[in-house]
């Protein structure tokens, strides 16, 4: 896959709006001004990148678990000639929205998502039996220490750069989870997910769809990141054509009691994207997952290695991907979604 060329105001571009996109009536506007350049250059710049397949999406990204949704990693134990099948059955599901074959014996692995009237674990394992796996083993965040991936494609840190400010300090896989949603809410979750457009004044259709204010927009976002519902609004990359080709997803046994002093020390690695304390299984004994990309193989290697070093965890994996059946964010109370179930989901208004 080529990567695209991309000048240094490109790269320093992307690093910004992947980390905080303005909420701003001219967002685009603000981003030239932070940058040394314009709106026009900016909106070209995005549109460039869009086209490049490097933006994703921009647009508000939610906390799975703080919307009332249930999420699990899972892995499944294929047989090789049946994973391609297998792999394309699971990425049918709506709630999967990162499927990979990884170089294991446990050969595929996803995350799925569930909306609050359905069991996850009940749902991964009849994902497992439609598939034909042999074994599939459910792995949900039991404590969270990290999640967001941020690329470093401007180069501004290496693979063992350490960047503490973005631990969960108290690792809670249950922070704001407590705040009930309204059919308001569940109104702006719709609209906010959708990707923002490359307009000078992008939030103005969704404050149309949602019969308010531009400044209302922004009030609730505010009030859902105060929640713990809303991580932020940004950007999402693709990893390969943003030039972060390998990535690898690191497992590492840690005694129970260490799992406090460690999982912070991980997840303070600036390379590592997501943290996460899960379920061990006998012929799976790994309770810390640490996950890592790099524009090399021998980059993610570096930081996991040095993870290793920092920590003093000898018993570890590392799992490479291999394939990427599916990539995309999970579309958050779809009115067919609750149809096909049979339940209620407040409608938009």
């Amino acid at each position: 896959m080529a990567v695209p060329t991309l000048d240094p105001t490109d790269l320093r571009l992307l690093n910004r709006v992947q980390e905080d996109f303005p909420l701003d009536e001219q967002p685009y506007a603000a981003l030239g001004a932070a940058l040394g350049t314009d709106e026009a250059d900016v909106l070209r710049r995005i549109a460039g990148l869009r086209r490049a397949s490097v933006i994703r999406q921009i647009s508000a990204i939610f906390d799975t678990r703080a919307l009332g949704y249930r999420s699990t990693l899972v892995a499944m134990r294929l047989p090789p000639a049946r994973l391609e099948e297998a792999a394309a059955l699971v990425s049918e599901h709506p709630g999967v929205s990162h499927n990979y074959a990884r170089r294991h014996e446990y050969n595929l692995w996803f995350t799925l998502a569930v909306p609050p009237w359905q069991d996850v674990a009940e749902a991964a394992q009849a994902l497992g039996r439609r598939a034909g796996a042999e074994v599939t083993r459910v792995l949900p965040t039991l404590r969270l220490f990290k999640i967001g991936v941020r690329l470093d494609v401007a180069g501004e840190r290496t693979p063992e750069s350490r960047d503490e400010a973005r631990i969960y300090a108290g690792a809670d896989v249950e922070r704001g989870q407590a705040a009930p949603l309204l059919g308001r809410d569940i109104a702006f979750i719709r609209e906010l997910q959708k990707d923002l457009p490359g307009v000078p004044r992008p939030f103005d259709p969704a404050a149309a769809a949602l019969g308010c204010a531009v400044e209302d927009v922004f009030r609730w976002c505010e009030q859902a990141t105060a929640r713990g519902q809303m991580r932020r609004f940004a950007a999402v990359l693709r990893h390969q054509n943003a030039g972060f080709v390998s990535n690898a997803m690191g497992v590492w046994k840690v005694p129970p009691d260490r799992v406090d002093e460690v999982g912070p020390v991980m997840a303070s690695f600036a390379a590592v994207s997501h943290c996460y304390e899960r379920p061990v299984y006998p012929d799976f004994p790994y309770n810390l997952y640490t996950m890592v990309h790099g524009r090399t193989r021998a980059e993610c290697l570096r930081t996991l290695e040095a993870i290793a070093l920092r920590t003093g965890i000898a018993e570890h994996q590392y799992l490479w991907s291999s394939r990427e059946f599916k990539k995309e964010r999970v579309q958050y109370f779809l009115e067919d979604e609750a149809e096909a179930s049979g339940a209620a989901v407040p409608a938009r208004r």
